[in-house]
């Protein structure tokens, strides 16, 4: 992504930038940053134009042509990677009435404008991390089983699908050789796959993963293919190939894959690998230390309160929020634990980490310090709330001096 123009002022944050995207993952930066329906984005569009004659007759044609809509619906589809936005145009048109309907779609390459009433934090944390000129595929990962096959590219913020292999293996018969020859051909589009799909000159490293042997029997297959067809790109990099564990070849099973702690050294330096690690280290602290590892706003906001997050874990999916107000919770949450010294770190929806942490209502955190009395607190508070503050604790009270003073009128009275 790159950064044309910033015209964002300091006194409200308004303002508007200038972007350009150049990669798919820019596409997905785009649609993380669109707030309907406040925010106004302009970029060149294709109109349909329909010209009728003075005989009657129409002829319609394609025009080109800039336009300014206030955005009420965003579509990101993760598999094409394509973002579509539409709304009305806000600007007085040669070929577009003002407030016509419009569908933009967002290309590559091509330049585009949001314009805000407030620029946030999160939004400006995200415009610089789309805008590192190192970011990029940081792992690829095969994982596979007889007959299906999911190759993927991990990057900072997506986990992106870019071949699926589904082929039919016959079972092993006697005095046949269909199966080995099914399998042959089952490797020989996963070798092309990675061939075709994937760039080893900006890749730390290649995850192969299957339950049983597969993966070690494509390796080898892998191994004595390319030194017989002299493939480079296999033969210079067989040092970034990791075959490790998975109980299938379906993508979730890379979940399993980045659980692996041996897996996990050899991607330390990747921004996948740093989220994987806290969230793995947030989940055994649930059953080791229970009293530092909280989830669910209120928990994490009460954490936060007492000045005890020491690790912040929030998913991309709660800043989308169409409401307006939940944002800004979150947004006030992020900067308020960054102001006490906490690091947080923003898990994206489309890895597999950032789907573990939405079952756990997408945000989490870990404590400086035990808080095994956090619970006991939002139970004092909602009841003094429910209370109606220190009056609801007066007439509580009161009423227990009045049941006393019953009983003791009865004791008088020898009825007790």
């Amino acid at each position: 992504m790159k950064l044309l123009k910033r015209n964002i002022s300091a006194k409200d944050g308004s303002g508007h930038i200038l972007l350009r995207p150049d990669t798919p993952e820019d596409l997905w930066h785009a649609y993380n940053l669109l707030q309907p329906p406040t925010d106004f984005v302009r970029c060149t569009t294709l109109r349909k134009v329909v010209n009728t004659s003075s005989t009657g007759s129409t002829t319609s044609s394609k025009v080109r042509t800039n336009l300014k809509v206030r955005v009420e619906k965003v579509d990101f589809d993760p598999t094409s990677l394509t973002l579509r936005l539409s709304g009305p145009n806000v600007e007085e048109s040669k070929v577009v009435k003002m407030g016509a309907y419009h569908t933009l779609t967002l290309e590559l390459g091509r330049n585009f404008s949001i314009e805000k009433e407030c620029w946030d934090q999160i939004y400006l944390d995200r415009i610089e991390e789309a805008c590192q000129p190192e970011r990029g595929a940081e792992v690829a990962a095969v994982v596979m089983q007889p007959g299906l096959a999911h190759l993927c590219l991990v990057t900072g913020s997506l986990t992106i699908t870019k071949a699926r292999i589904d082929t039919t293996i016959p079972k092993k018969r006697t005095g046949s050789s269909n199966h080995s020859k099914a399998l042959n051909k089952f490797y020989e589009a996963i070798y092309q796959a990675i061939l075709r799909h994937v760039d080893f000159t900006k890749i730390k490293c290649m995850l192969c993963a299957s339950p049983g042997y597969v993966k070690d029997d494509f390796f080898k297959y892998m191994s004595e293919q390319s030194v017989r067809r002299d493939d480079r790109a296999f033969i210079e990099n067989k040092r970034k190939f990791v075959l490790c564990k998975a109980s299938s070849g379906h993508k979730h099973a890379l979940e399993e894959v980045f659980s692996d702690a041996s897996i996990m050294d050899q991607m330390n330096d990747t921004k996948v690998a740093k989220e994987v690690e806290i969230l793995n280290k947030f989940m055994r602290m649930i059953d080791s230390d229970p009293d530092k590892a909280y989830y669910g706003y209120n928990h994490v906001h009460k954490a936060n309160e007492e000045l005890a997050i020491d690790s912040l874990m929030v998913t991309d999916e709660l800043f989308r929020s169409s409401d307006i107000a939940t944002r800004k919770k979150y947004v006030q949450l992020v900067e308020s634990v960054r102001e006490n010294g906490g690091q947080v770190y923003l898990f994206s929806s489309l890895h597999v980490s950032g789907v573990q942490l939405n079952q756990l209502s997408g945000v989490a955190a870990i404590l400086r310090y035990p808080l095994p009395d956090l619970d006991q607190m939002e139970l004092d508070a909602a009841a003094y709330h429910d209370g109606g503050g220190e009056g609801g604790y007066e007439s509580s009270d009161s009423s227990i001096d009045s049941e006393k003073r019953v009983q003791e009128d009865l004791a008088d009275m020898g009825l007790l």
